[in-house]
């Protein structure tokens, strides 16, 4: 009886084994393996994740607090000699005292918070800058709090 290979549409003998049209050789190597190439490849991933994470955290937000405290007493510098209203009944805005200074003072509070929201090493700074501050703001130049507090940013600006 003959049977017909549904696949093919040939006449198929049951007793028929197909011998392959080229013997193996043993003299070719096998296909070189993928498992190398796949160790490789995902310990180059995390070696750089690693070193990219590592350099991330080393050049986290500390390095700004540095720069906001150091650009908070060069504002502070910018301010300049605050004038003398020891001999004022009644302070008033002198022209020694322009609103360009006034936002110097400002800038100087604000950058020496931000330095000390980040780093706690510079919360004097940021303490002192804002005495400073509030005694600008009030115009009472002669506060004894006031001109300790200018002193002591101007060391601590000193040691920076």
């Amino acid at each position: 009886m003959r049977t017909v290979d549904p696949g093919t549409g040939t006449d198929a003998d049951p007793d028929f084994d197909e011998s392959p049209a080229e013997p193996e050789s043993e003299s070719t190597p096998p296909p070189p393996s993928r498992r190398l190439l796949v160790v490789c490849a995902v310990a180059g991933f995390v070696l750089g994740g690693s070193v990219l994470g590592l350099l991330w955290g080393l050049s986290g937000v500390h390095a700004g607090a540095l720069e906001d405290a150091v650009a908070a007493c060069q504002a502070l510098d910018r301010v300049g000699e605050l004038p003398d209203t020891s001999q004022d009944t009644q302070p008033k805005l002198t022209p020694g005292l322009s609103s360009e200074r006034l936002h110097r003072m400002m800038a100087a509070r604000e950058l020496s918070a931000a330095a000390a929201q980040v780093n706690a090493n510079y919360q004097p700074l940021a303490d002192h800058i804002d005495g400073v501050s509030r005694m600008v703001l009030s115009l009472h130049f002669n506060d004894i709090s006031g001109q300790r507090h200018l002193t002591e940013a101007k060391e601590i600006c000193g040691r920076i």
